[in-house]
């Protein structure tokens, strides 16, 4: 039975007021939800497609109501041409793009199209997505990852060859296409170095030692990762009475299959949990939300902060089994005591509401509800 990916109604919600962007990482989907549109099947072009791209070049559109663009974004001219589609398109036109590249970066330069479309950031699927009740289908959801090949194929082999197979093509086919880098050898032998990383504050410095580069040509591969959707940096959330960390960022994948060890994995599946709610407030409602993670001078450290408007809204705390309260999410929950807390497990039983304030509870307790 088909399940509808969660940002359908809303695409064909916005389609009829402006051009809608759906970006979103590589094989998330975003082929098959615009392909599940009424008239998709005959108003899909893929620039990567030779005869689609000589189409769209030449200007010879499907005829209909609807004209879907997959990776037009590898177009120079991206941009002006949409813009131009854009305006002078007939009445009741709609006009689909999708891309495995953040296309909120990549409009920026020549013509904006500014005011003319929604942008809509599709993620990999989730606990509240894919509507799970029971511990043992979030394990699966941990073992195979939330992109839909490895996780619908139910393989835990095949979902390891698709991950490898999925890292050398996004380095050889995607960031070659959008970015000037020489040395795509050393990009992916970073995206190899980066899952052992996961859930520590990111050392440049020691990848620099590491690849035995710049310290500024590895901050330029990390930002080109960010804008393919390889990997999310999280900064620390800093109130001076805190005494907070300011400048070491949190780093987790996309792909949280290839991270290494359960405890790590399960935190970034939560950050991925997160991330994809935060980022499904701020396009469909609006809301000014941001993911961060709170750590201190004093090595204090809560995994995650939603911060709406400066202010906390949501902490959360990741933990493998049953453990005690959390010291530095009470001491958190002190400072903010408006702001919802809990600390969740992967394979603990326990749910009771401590007397801080803090819910302690299985993870799929709050991971369902993040829809």
């Amino acid at each position: 039975m088909r399940r509808d990916r969660y940002l359908r109604a809303q695409v064909r919600k916005d389609l009829a007021r402006k051009m809608v962007l759906v970006a979103g990482p590589r094989q998330v989907g975003k082929t098959t939800l615009a392909r599940s549109l009424p008239g998709a099947a005959r108003a899909y072009l893929n620039w990567d497609v030779a005869e689609d791209r000589t189409r769209i070049l030449r200007r010879e559109l499907p005829a209909g109501k609807l004209w879907v663009f997959d990776e037009i974004h590898k177009y120079r001219s991206w941009r002006g041409y949409l813009k131009g589609l854009f305006d002078g398109r007939p009445r009741g036109q709609r006009i689909l793009v999708t891309g495995s590249a953040r296309l909120d970066f990549y409009r920026f330069g020549g013509d904006s199209l500014q005011g003319r479309y929604h942008l809509l950031r599709l993620h990999p699927l989730s606990a509240a997505e894919l509507g799970l009740e029971k511990a043992a289908e979030l394990r699966d959801l941990l073992t195979l990852g939330g992109f839909p090949e490895p996780f619908f194929g139910g393989s835990e082999e095949e979902a390891r060859r698709w991950s490898r197979q999925y890292r050398s093509l996004l380095v050889r086919e995607e960031l070659a296409s959008l970015e000037r880098v020489q040395d795509l050898g050393n990009v992916e032998l970073l995206l190899l170095h980066l899952p052992e990383r996961v859930g520590s504050p990111l050392s440049i410095n020691a990848l620099r030692e590491d690849l035995q580069v710049s310290h500024k040509t590895v901050a330029n591969w990390l930002r080109i990762l960010e804008r393919l959707y390889a990997v999310f940096r999280l900064p620390p959330f800093g109130a001076p009475r805190l005494r907070a960390v300011k400048k070491e960022q949190k780093h987790y994948h996309f792909d949280w299959s290839l991270v290494p060890g359960d405890a790590p994995r399960f935190e970034n599946l939560v950050a991925s949990h997160l991330l994809k709610w935060v980022h499904h407030q701020q396009d469909v409602r609006g809301r000014d939300l941001e993911l961060r993670y709170f750590r201190d001078t004093d090595g204090r450290e809560v995994d995650f902060v939603v911060v709406e408007g400066r202010r906390p809204v949501l902490a959360v705390e990741a933990k493998w089994g049953d453990a005690e309260t959390d010291r530095s999410l009470r001491y958190f929950k002190a400072r903010f005591p408006d702001a919802a807390a809990w600390q969740v497990s992967a394979t603990g039983t326990k749910d009771f509401q401590s007397p801080e304030g803090i819910r302690v509870a299985p993870a799929l307790t709050l991971l369902r509800t993040l829809a």
